[in-house]
């Protein structure tokens, strides 16, 4: 059994880790070098998305892969995948205790163990090391410069994506000084891609890539005609953005390791296992929909992972989308309109299920998550703001949740009045008096739970998931679409309750 691995919220600026802790583990890994596929700078837009699409495509080459991605949503184990799956739980104990003895022998004062997320980077150099595979692809799990992940010296290719307003206490204050962090993981003349980026990004990129004699180039969108009539694997119009940069950097990886595509370019037909590793990528937690077993036909999630201002945007769009199309249930073997008469419709309500890390800004993230909407047509009936759980004792799909019932739930009430002063600005009246309008009740279950006219606080995660049942259960004629967002921690909560 492995203990809790609680992930720190107060990192360091100086968090790379460096040779002289890898070859602590095994000097093994000084192979890897030869045949990474990138670190890649963080996807802001939809964290790991582009690192999705580049593994699936090069599986649906024929080779072994490997994909370290951050950060997980419910097991641990999401992070290290072998070809295209998550590690089995064997595999892991057996590499994780390896690492760890190894690297506890060595420690002492001056020396101490990793933090948490260089601990796992080494993990995954050792993983891919011993599984032998033909190609690994690292999402960059903060910045790029000082990135754990970034110890590599030489790899094949490098790609940075989307650039915005994130991580801004670590990575800087601008989008140029954002870019100049994530412009670290560039190698001296290693090739490396982008996409279009403001010019304040773009600007710094181009300079830093020019000192390391590096020609920068910009992967264009993926034109959905080179599909082949099929549909890209994960929702969003960004993501052909994404699917684009991940096609320049595979095409990249197989010219300079020996396996080049004979007379392809980026605007001609797209071979055949780039199509189907673009069509059948699979990634939790972003643009996800999950009907709710409990309540068929009644109560639908939307689960997405944004916490930045870009992506919150990107999410809304999606999510507005998606509820004013019932067509995008289909795949789900789900059918709003099952229980009713032939003919009939069901009418649909929009639920906002929000939590926010306390480095997010929500005067920056929730206007657009509203406005957005609102410009599609989207208006939420309700928002709740819940504590996430994020509290897990041992590595497995069977592990249980602790519920603090002594949760400070400050940082929730500050969303929702945040939330409140929007809703009542929206509507052109001044924000005042909004404490009066107050009522505390407790639930089912003992809980507490706050409400306003537009939003509630739920003391737990559980509790709100009870009440949306709920809600669902006692009026039959309306589907509930609940967007959960702002929180890859939340998303991660809320897939282990309803997926039981």
């Amino acid at each position: 059994m492995l203990l809790a691995l609680k992930e720190r919220t107060g990192i360091s600026s100086h968090i790379g880790a460096d040779y002289s802790e890898l070859s602590r583990v095994n000097p093994e890994v000084e192979k890897l070098p030869q045949y990474i596929f990138s670190p890649f700078a963080r996807l802001e837009q939809m964290p790991g998305s582009t690192c999705t699409f580049a593994e699936s495509i090069l599986r649906n080459c024929g080779f072994r892969t490997g994909l370290f991605t951050s950060p997980h949503l419910i097991d641990v184990r999401e992070r290290f995948r072998l070809d295209g799956l998550e590690i089995s739980e064997e595999k892991f104990l057996e590499y994780f205790w390896w690492c760890y003895d190894r690297l506890k022998e060595k420690t002492n004062d001056d020396v101490p163990m990793p933090t948490y997320f260089r601990f796992l980077a080494l993990l995954a150099f050792k993983i891919f090391a011993a599984e032998q595979v033909d190609v690994a692809i690292l999402e960059v799990g903060l910045g790029g410069r000082f990135d754990a992940t970034n110890v590599v010296k030489k790899p094949i290719v490098c790609g940075i994506s989307s650039l915005g307003y994130d991580h801004m206490e670590i990575l800087g204050n601008t989008l140029g000084e954002i870019a100049g962090e994530k412009a670290g993981i560039f190698k001296h003349e290693i090739p490396a891609f982008t996409v279009p980026q403001p010019d304040e990004a773009m600007h710094v990129l181009e300079e830093k890539a020019s000192k390391l004699n590096i020609n920068l180039q910009v992967a264009h969108p993926l034109d959905a005609n080179l599909l082949n009539g099929l549909k890209l694997a994960l929702e969003g119009e960004h993501q052909y953005l994404n699917a684009g940069l991940a096609i320049a950097l595979c095409s990249t990886w197989l010219q300079r390791t020996g396996h080049p595509i004979i007379n392809f370019n980026q605007t001609g037909p797209l071979p055949e296992p780039f199509i189907k590793g673009l069509t059948t990528a699979s990634l939790q937690g972003r643009a996800q929909i999950v009907p709710d077993i409990e309540s068929p036909g009644n109560l639908v999630f939307y689960l997405d992972g944004a916490h930045s201002p870009e992506s919150m945007e990107a999410c809304a769009r999606w999510f507005s989308l998606c509820t004013r199309d019932d067509n995008h249930l289909s795949n789900l073997n789900y059918q709003p309109q099952q229980h009713m008469d032939e003919g009939s419709k069901k009418d649909t309500a929009q639920i906002l299920l929000f939590n926010c890390m306390s480095v997010r800004d929500p005067q920056l993230l929730l206007p657009r998550l509203m406005r957005t909407c609102a410009s599609h047509g989207v208006c939420f009936q309700k928002a709740l703001f819940v504590p996430n759980i994020s509290v897990y004792h041992k590595v497995g799909s069977q592990a249980l949740p602790t519920v603090d019932p002594q949760v400070d739930l400050s940082w929730q009430f500050g969303l929702q009045r945040a939330w409140e002063s929007l809703m009542q600005s929206d509507k052109g009246v001044e924000p005042s008096n909004t404490d009066q309008a107050c009522e505390e009740v407790k639930d089912d279950t003992g809980m507490r739970v706050t409400s306003f006219k537009n939003s509630s606080v739920f003391s737990s995660l559980p509790s709100a998931i009870k009440w949306l049942r709920d809600t669902a259960q006692k009026d039959r004629f309306v589907c509930f679409q609940v967007l959960v967002t702002g929180s890859l921690h939340l998303i991660g909560d809320v897939l282990r309750l309803i997926k039981k």
